[in-house]
Formats: C-alpha cells, sequence, structure tokens
C-alpha cells in the first residue's frame, strides 16, 4: 500500500507540474505577440523564462530584451553567466551599469533595503523598456518567493512587471526540472542573491567587504564544488559559514587552509553555523516578529 501511495503522490505531481508546464507556455506565447524586457540575472529562473520567450517570439518576430544590470551587489560571474546564456539562446542582451550604494538610503541596509533596492533598478529597467518602445517588463519571481520574506515584491507590484513563473504557481524545484528539460545551460546553477544578504540589516554596506566576501565565497567554491549552496554571512569581525550539514565534516577537515584564506582576506574571527545552509537567514528576525503579531 506504501509503495502504492507513492507512486500515486509521484504521479500526481507529474500532472501537476505539466499542468503548470502547459499554462505557463500559453501565458509566454501570448506576451511573446509584443516587444518586451526581461529582467535577466543568468540565474536559474530568469534563464528559463527568456528561453521560453525566445521561442515564443520566433512565431511572431517580435523583440525579447535580455536586461542585466552590471552591479558590484552581485559577483562578476553572474554577469559573466547572464551573458553566456544569452548568447546561448541568441537574445538581445542589454547591460545597465548601476551603482545602489549611491543611494544613501540602500547604503545604510535597513529592513526594506530590499525593497529601495528593487525600486531603483526597476525605475532603470522600465526607463530602458520606454527608450525602446516597450510596454511589457518580466522577471523571474517563481512561487516559492511568494512565501518568505520578499520586500522588493512591492515594487514590482508598484511598476506593473509580469512575473510569469509566480502566476503560474510554478515552484523552484519545477523551475529547476524544467529549465533541464529544455536544456537550459544553468539549470542547476546554485542561487547568487545579492551580497548585501550577507550582512546584517542595519551595518552600512561598503565594497571592501562585500569584494571580500565574494573572494573567500568563490574560494570556497573550489574547495565544495561550484554547486555548493554555501554563504559567508558577516557580523563585524565574525564572519560565519553557511554550508550543509553533510559538509561540515569536510570543512572541520579542511579548516587549516581555511582559517589562513580567510584570515587573508582580513576576516579575524571564523564560525561555523551549526544550522547549516538556509536561504534568507538573515530574514529570520525579522519574519519571527511577523509571525508574533
Amino acid at each position: 500500500m506504501e509503495l502504492q501511495e507513492k507512486k500515486k503522490n509521484r504521479t500526481e505531481q507529474k500532472t501537476d507540474m505539466q499542468n503548470k508546464e502547459k499554462a505557463l507556455l500559453t501565458q509566454l506565447d501570448e506576451i511573446a505577440k509584443q516587444d518586451l524586457c526581461l529582467a535577466f540575472s543568468g540565474g536559474v529562473d530568469s534563464s528559463l523564462l527568456l528561453k521560453l520567450v525566445m521561442d515564443a517570439s520566433a512565431k511572431y518576430g517580435t523583440k525579447v530584451y535580455a536586461v542585466t544590470f552590471q552591479t558590484r551587489l552581485h559577483p562578476p560571474c553572474d554577469l559573466e553567466t547572464a551573458t553566456r546564456v544569452a548568447k546561448e539562446v541568441g537574445a538581445v542582451h542589454e547591460v545597465l551599469f548601476v551603482d545602489e550604494l549611491e543611494q544613501e538610503a540602500i547604503r545604510y541596509n535597513p529592513e526594506n533595503r530590499c525593497y529601495l533596492c528593487k525600486h531603483y533598478l526597476f525605475g532603470k529597467l522600465l526607463e530602458f523598456a520606454r527608450d525602446h518602445g516597450v510596454t511589457q517588463v518580466l522577471d523571474g519571481t517563481n512561487e516559492d518567493d511568494l512565501h518568505v520574506y520578499r520586500p522588493g515584491r512591492k515594487a514590482l507590484r508598484e511598476y506593473g512587471v509580469i512575473s510569469p513563473l509566480a502566476a503560474c504557481h510554478v515552484t523552484k524545484t519545477e523551475v529547476k526540472a524544467l529549465a533541464a528539460k529544455y536544456s537550459v545551460s544553468v539549470a542547476h546553477r546554485p542561487s547568487t542573491p545579492c551580497m548585501a544578504t550577507r550582512l546584517p540589516y542595519g551595518a552600512e554596506i561598503n565594497y571592501d567587504v562585500l569584494d571580500r566576501i565574494a573572494d573567500g565565497e568563490a574560494w570556497l567554491h573550489t574547495l565544495f564544488g561550484a554547486e555548493e549552496n554555501l554563504r559567508l554571512r558577516v557580523h563585524g569581525d565574525v564572519v560565519r559559514l553557511e554550508i550543509a550539514p553533510e559538509r561540515m565534516g569536510e570543512v572541520l577537515e579542511k579548516r587549516e587552509e581555511m582559517i589562513a584564506y580567510l584570515k587573508k582576506l582580513g576576516f579575524s574571527y571564523l564560525t561555523m553555523d551549526l544550522e547549516g545552509f538556509r536561504s534568507g537567514s538573515m530574514d529570520e528576525k525579522i519574519t519571527q516578529k511577523e509571525e508574533t503579531k
């Protein structure tokens, strides 16, 4: 009975994803009848969307602008990946140069930083769209993003940004499965969120510490694999490593070389978070406050 139940659940999950895929393709087919801009980071969500809207737009002869922000709040590898993926699917790739820390409100890292940042960035994107006669702007928000602390979604709503994955209830797991199905080269690429998420709210953001964090994480990926989800969270003089619990034994085995490298980057005290990697851990106090209201 247990085996039959598992098979039934797998069948239902497969059918559910097929229905979502059909709904997504239908929506994108309609959207692709007009020129559009896609906020394109090179991550799996926006890369899947780019592949699908490029396929749809080919039927109508419409233009798809894949627009990437070049910003020091994201590691350089993001732009390199976005450029490569855009070339793979034959998209027009546009790069907008921005400096979020010119905005004093963002630099001091308030709890609504994500909203302020998205408002600033998508304001630039909508300017680009208007200059190119485009009225549709898309982004890669997925269903899972709707259920965690994402103040930036407010800015997307204010600007009328279309989020097809979220609209069709496509989860992150399903995005990865569809990306693999459609041969998107970054199907298994881990998320690379804004570097400001490595700092606690209220800590002033400066490029020196962000560059050191990016350097440290890039080096750690050479030890644990390019697709390993890991983060260096910085609390003053203390750096906190988040990595999957099953990799913690390896961390201890490699502790001496890790200490040497990270101290060379200027981090005084090195710790490992026993809870392991979890996305958005700097938001935990905020979500706890929200839950107790």
